[in-house]
């Protein structure tokens, strides 16, 4: 435990003291003891030593009846006095409590404050060590300090000292009584010191202080035990690490320390031989030590002892490999420590691989070097190689007519031999000069795209390089064709061949040339037209500077569908007008399903192309299977009235390179479309006048599929006739014609009007007008023209008067000019 540590808590502890009083002098004043009772004491608090005498004087401040003291010791009586003191003479009792009262309106008190103590005149102090103060350095050790009956014990404070320096602060154990820490009678105490002491704690004088503080009222006491010095035994203590490194001439004892109390006696020993630690080391005399110490204890360890000395290089001055063969190349080298080997090749650091290439030829400097000294060495190392990668030869792009050389070279010894490996044309050039090989490809083609490989090679290896032409303009070609391309056939037709050849006249271009899949060179592919469904046949063969690449024969083999029908998906031969419903084509066994095409007719017409789908409900542009399967189609229609009777019918038609394309068409479906009625109101207004005593037909006339039947609705006390769906009214009212079958119905609502006919009347007047008129005016007439024209007149009892020129009348002004006639006319 710290010095600074053990002040921090020394402090701690007096504060909480200080905390404890002050709290209990708050809660005193919160409860408000003798806050309002007018007494004063004198003094209001004492502290008083036990058997010592005591005396407080209490004071009434006001009037009243009596006063006196109640007190364990020495309480007086109720005394009609203002000044009431209170004394003992030795008091003895540790938990004495007095409070002076008086009698007034109420009785009222005021408590006085007593301490009693006792403090001890000796402490002392003692330890778990041996009766010498002896202690071993380590072990842990408790220093006690016992404190004889002192009261009141919360009071006390107990520190501890090292010499003049305080390290601890109230550790206390009460002994007697027991779990009695809050009593005021004395008790027996016993402060801890837990200690575990160091080499350098040697000789310490430790001792214990207890000190009570009765302030502000009492006295501040402290009494000191006696010193106790310690002696602190350790070791022997061996002052050097496991590992010992030294100089030459140095020696073991000079490298070890080895302390310890009492001073312990030193052996070394090597290979089980005592060996003086005086004796100047060298490098032979590294190894092992085991050191012995007795003192205390006894300690044996053991050292392992390395002697320092510089290193020792040993280097052949030439050396010859050859290239990437292991190589047993090596520089000695000793030294302690083991020295550091660095490889220095034109200043520059390296490290010598394993196996070396014609890169590592050359001079090298070997350096060794350790911390006492360094050396170096030279080395020549002489390779032979192989011919070196060739760098030159790159991938290249060229125009297609273009003219372009390619250029290889490699360095070797022997100088290497080339050769080249492409795929030769008519324009490539080779030559060979000065350990240089060289290609001219003039005016490029598609024919000079690929690889071109060069090979290097002397009697130590061989070295070649590919690269890649590529002529921009033109495509890679397969110099391969096969003969016919594509072949469509029919199921179960007559087979045909294939033939693949190569279209290069150089026969060295070609390494093999095959069908895949077929065991014999045979170059002619004959199918089968039973079950070749799946057949891909691909022509594959190797060139030189192409490599591998193939033609595939586009083959197909078809087969038109046994059946093709067509029907509604519910079997349904009929539907009603507006709702969507689904066809479905049926074809049986066609191949390949991949190019099918359906085609749906609407009597003559194209209504749809679509495609078909498979058993899966996979598409069959997605289908992989090339064989016979059955397939099906499916199209929405939506059909009006006037669609009724119309018929449809699917093709399946199989989209190949062939002409015409093969088709199978299956049999006609008739759809019947049915409606509901819709009610022709051309015939039938919304209003119809009808002309008192004249009947009115309403004919209601409606459109549908079923064919519609009509029902009138009308008022019962209606005068009606009803024939053959038309009605006949005679009077006015709203007549509701239906028109129902079975899918639907429609009502049209006509109201008849009733009008009054003046027509005859005003007919009637007319005509008797008009032959009034023609009455008045015939007689005018007949009268003018008897005058004007006849001598004589046959009319019904005339007395007319018979003059020359006008006839004049005494009923009215006219003058008809009469002349005689010829003839006779009678008016009738």
């Amino acid at each position: 435990m710290t010095e600074g540590s053990l002040l921090s808590k020394a402090t701690q502890m007096s504060q909480s003291r200080l905390f404890v009083q002050l709290s209990v002098g708050l809660l005193l004043i919160a409860a408000g003891v003798g806050a309002s009772c007018p007494i004063e004491l004198s003094p209001s608090s004492v502290v008083v030593r036990y058997g010592d005498p005591v005396s407080v004087n209490c004071t009434a401040t006001v009037s009243h009846d009596g006063m006196g003291w109640e007190a364990s010791v020495g309480g007086i009586g109720i005394t009609e006095v203002n000044h009431l003191p209170w004394n003992v003479e030795s008091l003895t009792q540790w938990d004495i409590s007095a409070f002076c009262f008086i009698n007034a309106n109420e009785q009222c008190q005021k408590n006085l404050n007593i301490i009693v103590y006792t403090f001890p005149e000796k402490i002392q102090i003692n330890s778990t060590a041996d009766s010498n103060g002896m202690m071993v350095e380590g072990e842990e050790y408790n220093i006690t300090c016992e404190i004889p009956k002192i009261a009141p014990v919360q009071n006390l404070t107990v520190k501890w000292y090292n010499g003049d320096r305080i390290i601890e602060s109230d550790v206390l154990e009460i002994i007697e009584p027991n779990n009695l820490k809050n009593t005021k009678q004395p008790v027996k105490l016993l402060s801890t010191f837990p200690f575990t002491p160091t080499r350098n704690d040697s000789g310490a004088r430790f001792r214990c202080e207890a000190q009570m503080d009765l302030s502000p009222v009492g006295p501040h006491l402290n009494v000191s035990s006696q010193e106790l010095t310690i002696t602190v035994v350790f070791g022997p203590d061996v002052q050097c690490s496991n590992i010992i490194e030294l100089m030459e001439n140095e020696s073991l004892e000079e490298n070890c320390n080895i302390a310890g109390n009492p001073t312990p006696s030193v052996k070394w020993l090597k290979d089980g031989q005592p060996f003086n630690s005086t004796t100047p080391m060298r490098r032979e005399n590294a190894g092992m030590y085991i050191l012995e110490a007795n003192g205390s204890l006894s300690v044996q360890k053991n050292i392992q002892v390395h002697v320092l000395y510089g290193p020792e290089l040993n280097c052949p001055s030439i050396y010859m490999a050859e290239e990437h063969t292991p190589h047993n190349l090596t520089c000695t080298v000793e030294g302690f420590p083991e020295p550091v080997m660095v490889w220095y090749r034109d200043d520059e650091v390296v490290e010598l691989p394993k196996t070396l290439t014609r890169l590592d030829a050359g001079h090298y400097l070997i350096t060794a070097s350790n911390n006492q000294s360094n050396v170096n060495a030279t080395v020549e190392i002489i390779v032979h190689y192989q011919p070196s990668e060739i760098f030159e030869l790159q991938d290249l792009e060229v125009h297609i007519g273009s003219t372009v050389e390619l250029k290889c070279s490699s360095s070797g010894n022997p100088q290497p031999t080339y050769t080249w490996n492409y795929y030769q044309t008519d324009n490539v050039m080779e030559e060979n000069e000065d350990g240089v090989s060289r290609l001219e490809i003039h005016s490029a083609t598609a024919y000079n795209m690929g690889t071109y490989t060069c090979h290097a090679w002397n009697n130590k290896g061989r070295i070649f390089r590919t690269i890649k032409v590529t002529v921009i303009g033109a495509e890679q070609e397969c110099p391969l064709e096969i003969t016919p391309n594509p072949m469509v056939l029919e199921y179960r037709s007559r087979a045909q061949g294939a033939t693949c050849s190569s279209t290069s006249a150089i026969s060295t271009n070609v390494k093999r040339m095959y069908w895949e899949g077929v065991e014999s060179d045979n170059m002619t592919w004959f199918t089968n037209t039973n079950e070749d469904w799946g057949m891909t046949p691909v022509c594959t063969a190797t060139f030189q500077g192409i490599g591998k690449c193939h033609k595939s024969l586009n083959f197909t083999l078809y087969k038109k569908p046994d059946s093709v029908s067509i029907y509604h998906v519910h079997r349904l031969s009929s539907v009603e007008e507006g709702k969507e419903f689904q066809l479905r084509c049926d074809i049986v066994s066609i191949a390949p399903a991949q190019n099918v095409t359906v085609l749906w007719y609407k009597n003559q017409d194209i209504l749809k192309e679509t495609g078909c789908q498979l058993e899966n409900n996979k598409t069959c542009k997605l289908s992989d299977v090339r064989s016979p399967v059955n397939v099906s189609a499916t199209i929405n229609v939506n059909l009006q009235r006037k669609d009724d009777e119309v018929v449809f019918r699917c093709e399946a038609r199989l989209n190949l390179r062939l002409n015409p394309l093969p088709t199978t068409t299956s049999s006609t479906l008739k759809i019947t479309v049915l409606y509901k009625p819709k009610i022709n109101t051309t015939k039938l207004p919304k209003e119809i006048p009808v002309f008192r005593g004249y009947p009115e037909e309403l004919v209601c006339e409606a459109d549908g599929n079923p064919t519609p039947k009509i029902k009138w609705g009308y008022n019962p006390e209606s005068h009606v006739n009803v024939s053959k769906g038309n009605l006949t009214v005679y009077g006015p009212g709203i007549y509701n014609c239906t028109a129902s079958n079975d899918v639907g119905s429609a009502s049209y609502e006509v109201k008849v009007i009733l009008k009054e006919d003046y027509l005859p009347l005003i007919a009637g007047f007319v005509a008797v007008t008009v032959v009034a008129i023609s009455t008045i005016f015939i007689f005018i007439y007949s009268i003018y023209y008897k005058n004007t024209k006849m001598r004589r007149y046959s009319l019904k009892n005339p007395k007319f008067s018979m003059h020359n020129g006008n006839v004049a009348h005494s009923n009215g002004d006219l003058q008809f000019p009469m002349t005689r006639l010829s003839k006779q006319y009678i008016c009738i």
